[in-house]
């Protein structure tokens, strides 16, 4: 894929809110790894915005961090060079936050340094990226707002929210992923660009194409099967909505494919996992999802409604429909003016819906889907990007 060229032969360094080998690739990840075909890039993982608890999933990642830290930077197999920041992950703490000020710039300055980087662009998901600044003089900043962080568990509002105020105002280009980060951010920055979550369209259409191999364990499952991919997390899923769909047509197949409390380690989902038509499959791999949609009948996004759900623009819309699957999801915000997705705000009319759209499915369908999706491609998104850039 050749790049558009306002992003090509860059430096940038880029301050992620996940670490690089995270168990689910999201807009930071496929967004740097295209762009690290033409451009180098050094990718600076998550600060640990979260307070740690000492529970398994916590206590594994500190001591990852703390022996990645120590390593350096690295080269991953995508072409970046990867930091993990030795940290302290206590921001709600004024000294705390003064100390990592320090440290942060010192750590990216040195190794920006190492790598010949010379007035990068800044390219922050978290606006605690505003301490480079000084650190870099970049060339370009740029806020990429693709969740609303401060409403995550044990992240400090207050903090978080002064410093996306400051981050906003200095940066040359603010982009926003779902329409209320669209709101919030036009009273921080007069130059936002609307930038929705789009899917590697080319890859998801594979499901459709004659002959391929689906998912052995999707397969294997009665039909109809309805799909969800992603995090299995209690603070985004509607567990009681998903229970009343199970029981509600006991011969359709519920299948859950994605880790279990990613970003919410206290996920109980023994509730969905005593139905017998829910089925936890694991995680796939990237490349693996397409054949997971290949056995499907239909895609679901049942989101709970919360403050941090109203803030998604799910990446999962535009790989179902690429994939040309039927796509039924809660009546998330963003989703309010994507046609082909239908939205219900309750149990009663997301079956309902969902009855509807099996009945109603077809080959002809699923291929209308497939084409229009193919416009909200990254290569798209990009194009759109690099555009926004070169207007500066």
């Amino acid at each position: 894929m050749s790049l558009p060229p306002g992003l090509r032969g860059r430096d940038i360094v880029c301050v992620g809110f996940a670490d690089w080998d995270a168990e689910l690739w999201t807009n930071q990840h496929h967004l740097m790894a295209r762009l690290a075909v033409e451009n180098r890039i050094l990718f600076i993982e998550s600060l640990g915005l979260r307070r740690p608890q000492l529970a398994g999933r916590d206590i594994t990642r500190i001591l990852r961090r703390l022996r990645k830290g120590l390593a350096g930077p690295r080269r991953s197999p995508e072409g970046l060079h990867v930091l993990s920041p030795l940290v302290i992950p206590l921001h709600s703490n004024a000294f705390v936050r003064k100390l990592n000020a320090r440290l942060l710039p010192a750590l990216v300055r040195r190794a920006a340094r190492r790598l010949g980087f010379e007035r990068p662009i800044l390219w922050g998901y978290v606006p605690q990226a505003e301490s480079l600044i000084e650190a870099l003089d970049p060339s370009l900043v740029i806020y990429h707002c693709v969740d609303d962080v401060s409403a995550h568990e044990r992240i400090d509002t207050a903090s978080f929210r002064a410093a996306e105020e400051r981050f906003a105002g200095r940066a040359d280009l603010v982009m926003a992923s779902a329409p209320e980060l669209l709101r919030r951010m036009r009273e921080l920055s007069q130059n936002v660009l609307y930038a929705p979550n789009v899917a590697d369209t080319e890859l998801f259409a594979s499901a459709l194409e004659p002959g391929g191999s689906g998912d052995a364990q999707m397969a294997a499952l009665p039909a109809p099967r309805l799909a969800f991919t992603g995090a299995i997390s209690a603070i985004k899923l509607d567990v009681e909505l998903l229970k009343a769909l199970a029981r509600a047509h006991p011969e359709w197949s519920l299948a859950l494919v994605g880790p279990v409390g990613l970003g919410d380690p206290h996920t109980d989902v023994s509730a969905l996992a005593a139905e017998p038509n829910v089925h936890l499959l694991g995680t796939r791999g990237y490349e693996q999802l397409p054949g997971v949609l290949r056995e499907a009948d239909a895609g679901l996004i049942p989101y709970a409604r919360n403050e941090l759900t109203d803030s998604i623009f799910p990446m999962k819309v535009y790989e179902y429909l690429a994939a040309g699957l039927p796509v039924v999801a809660t009546e998330l915000p963003a989703l309010s003016e994507v046609e082909e997705v239908r939205t219900a705000p309750d149990a009663t009319g997301f079956i309902a819906l969902l009855e509807q759209e099996l009945a109603g499915d077809s080959e002809e369908r699923r291929l209308t889907r497939s084409r229009a999706a193919q416009e909200h491609s990254w290569s798209a998104r990009l194009l759109e990007i690099s555009t926004a850039i070169e207007a500066l």
